[in-house]
């Protein structure tokens, strides 16, 4: 049956010699699977751009119950992104992005809340006037509440999470720093200093670890570290 819906890329893997299997999160289907056959051969110049990670796109898609892996009969760009693609900072917060929901999402997770938060929040980074530094640390907080499980405010999250010896200063400050991130969102205009906000980003991959059941390593955070943190 054929199926009209918009869909976020999350992640691709090469299939034989020119094809791909690609996870994209759907906001009608939850997260699927699909097999894209030869756009990976020289004749198919252009066509891997719609399947990098976070690209946003309008889909019909064939939705067979039980498929494991499902096709796409038409697919083109809901939104071109103008900066992701060009800028090695923004690139680096998408990859980063793109890790963080392959690990909370599983297949055929249907969540519309969380789509259109996370429609948003990628249409977000590819604006001109997006604060990087503080992205990642606003984006773990926000997803967490549309997958269930965040925390009320700064308290109960240092609460939940085991903390190296640290000054108490120093958390003190933090959780101040993270009082204003989960009161203004994305808008919040504090300049946060970088050691709290790798130290933010440590925590909450740790909290997330301990939510997803899931402690493998978090690549791309060696790249983002690099780049903004």
């Amino acid at each position: 049956m054929l199926k009209k819906t918009t869909g976020i890329v999350i992640s691709y893997i090469r299939y034989r010699e020119t094809s791909i299997v690609v996870k994209i999160f759907t906001r009608d289907l939850g997260l699927k699977s699909y097999i894209v056959n030869g756009v990976r051969s020289s004749g198919s110049k252009g066509k891997m751009a719609l399947y990098q990670p976070l690209t946003l796109l309008e889909l019909v898609v064939y939705d067979k119950e039980g498929a494991g892996l499902n096709r796409i009969s038409e697919v083109k760009l809901s939104r071109a992104f103008q900066r992701i693609p060009f800028d090695f900072f923004r690139s680096g917060v998408a990859m980063f992005v793109g890790e963080v929901l392959g690990k909370s999402i599983y297949e055929n997770y249907q969540n519309e809340s969380l789509f259109d938060f996370l429609y948003e929040a990628v249409s977000h980074l590819d604006e001109e006037n997006v604060s990087l530094p503080i992205f990642p640390v606003v984006f773990l907080w926000e997803t967490s509440r549309y997958l269930g499980f965040a925390p009320m405010d700064a308290e109960s999250f240092f609460d939940e999470i085991e903390l190296k010896v640290t000054s108490p200063d120093f958390i003190a400050r933090e959780k101040e720093y993270l009082d204003h991130l989960i009161q203004h969102s994305f808008a919040c205009e504090e300049k946060i200093p970088a050691v709290y906000r790798r130290s933010l980003l440590d925590h909450f991959l740790v909290f997330y670890s301990q939510h997803l059941e899931n402690s493998s390593e978090w690549k791309s955070v060696k790249v983002l570290r690099q780049l903004i943190i």
